[in-house]
């Protein structure tokens, strides 16, 4: 069995899948913000739980073996210290996270960042399956970006592969300069634009009232201010998106998120992006996660191979 685990920042996240991958237990848990000795505490405690509670609907007094555990995290290990860095759950951060959950549970674990788990789910039998080159996009609280190349998830030199989200937004217009101040210190990432706070603080600056971000895409059809907040979105997306097919040149884009359930953003995000790409045509495809919130945690679950 294996065990996967999204680490967010409201939430933790759990699912075992069994050797064929069927999903044996799913549960989520509240995640302690702030405390980084409590966080290692409720993943022992939600993996224990999983493998008691899926050992006795198996019939079994306890489990036979001990699952195989990922875990997907905001951030990613780095590759000079072995701590964690670049995690938007910041008290993660500095911090010896793989050591103390291997220690913590007295077995190895796998460590991926989420979005890299997310691209990894949807690579492996998801919206991009078969696919030789996936991009994984999560837009949500921030905007996350995973590699996938032939089943394989790529990490890179300094663990940053993927992290579209810190780079400033591309061609900017004179009023996006310099742009919002980004929490990794920056202004103008694409994250400041990207993300679902991005689009209410848009909203809010151009005289609408302080709403969320699927507050103001159920009012696009009634009021200005949010159609044209989408609008802009839309815009920034695409040259956003351009940026990375003119680097990576994926065959597929998977969104995720839950600013991907915006049904008009596969047709109207390519449709904008082609002037961006340095090339006569653009064939790369725009889609839906197939797992939906399902993803980030099945990847994780996927960074063990079936035995």
């Amino acid at each position: 069995m294996r065990i996967g685990i999204d680490v967010g920042g409201t939430k933790i996240e759990g699912l075992a899948l069994a050797d064929d991958g069927r999903q044996l237990d799913r549960r989520r848990i509240a995640a302690p913000r702030g405390n980084y000795g409590d966080t290692i505490k409720a993943i022992v405690g939600l993996v224990t739980s999983m493998e008691t509670d899926v050992a006795r609907a198996r019939l079994d007094e306890a489990p036979k073996a001990r699952s195989r555990v990922g875990i997907g995290i905001p951030g990613a290990i780095s590759p000079a210290t072995g701590l964690i860095k670049n995690a938007n759950s910041t008290w993660l951060n500095g911090e010896p996270l793989a050591d103390d959950l291997a220690e913590a549970l007295a077995r190895p674990v796998r460590l991926a960042n989420d979005a890299n788990c997310f691209a990894l789910s949807e690579a492996a039998d998801g919206a991009a399956a078969g696919a030789p080159v996936v991009f994984g996009v999560i837009i949500g609280t921030g905007t996350g970006g995973g590699l996938v190349v032939n089943g394989r998830i790529v990490i890179g030199a300094n663990a940053i592969a993927g992290e579209w989200g810190h780079n400033p937004l591309p061609a900017p217009e004179d009023d996006e300069r310099p742009g919002p101040q980004c929490y990794c210190g920056r202004s103008g990432c694409i994250e400041t634009f990207l993300s679902g706070p991005a689009l209410a603080r848009d909203y809010s600056w151009r005289g609408g009232d302080d709403m969320s971000a699927s507050e103001i895409i159920a009012r696009v059809d009634s009021d200005p201010r949010a159609a044209a907040s989408l609008d802009r979105y839309e815009r920034r997306f695409a040259r956003a998106l351009a940026s990375i097919i003119n680097i990576v040149d994926p065959d597929v884009i998977v969104l995720g998120g839950g600013l991907s359930n915006i049904t008009r953003l596969y047709d109207r995000v390519p449709a904008l992006w082609g002037p961006h790409v340095f090339s006569d045509r653009v064939t790369t495809r725009l889609v839906r996660a197939k797992h939906g919130d399902a993803s980030g945690v099945r990847g994780a679950a996927w960074l063990w191979p079936a035995s």
